[in-house]
């Protein structure tokens, strides 16, 4: 497969990933009513920008998260990383301001838990199919 085909899978590839976790924050808003808020004008859209927060979030600042946090981590045995996912709700709860607000801390932390487990379950049944990886020799694997 050609270089530009390529680039233009794996856009195509982000731009459904990024829908499909609009569609879990959609979720999660009606499931967690009193926890998780998103402004009601442009619903869609607010889903939809703080889906591509939560994700460039999850791609630069959560790497460093986890490493800094690996001691507490290790002490609480894993019980302290659906916190640090806490956390950049909370970083996108600041950003988007009234538009986009997450309450508590327990019940944010099993909204954050849920989050990653449908993350996880829509990646290993939807996405794995569409994942695009170029070989060494510049073919389609």
């Amino acid at each position: 497969m050609y270089k530009g085909k390529y680039r233009f899978m794996k856009i195509i590839d982000w731009i459904i990933r990024i829908l499909g976790y609009t569609v879990i924050l959609m979720l999660m808003t009606l499931v967690f009513k009193n926890t998780l808020y998103i402004d009601n004008s442009c619903y869609g859209l607010w889903c939809l920008v703080a889906a591509i927060l939560i994700y460039l979030l999850n791609k630069t600042v959560k790497p460093f998260l986890v490493w800094f946090t690996i001691p507490i981590t290790g002490i609480t045995l894993g019980l302290f990383y659906p916190f640090i996912n806490l956390i950049i709700l909370k970083i996108v709860s600041f950003i988007l301001g009234d538009h986009f607000n997450i309450y508590g801390i327990w019940f944010a932390v099993l909204v954050a838990i849920s989050i990653s487990v449908l993350n996880v379950i829509l990646d290993t049944i939807f996405f794995k199919r569409l994942t695009f990886k170029e070989g060494r020799d510049g073919t389609n694997n």
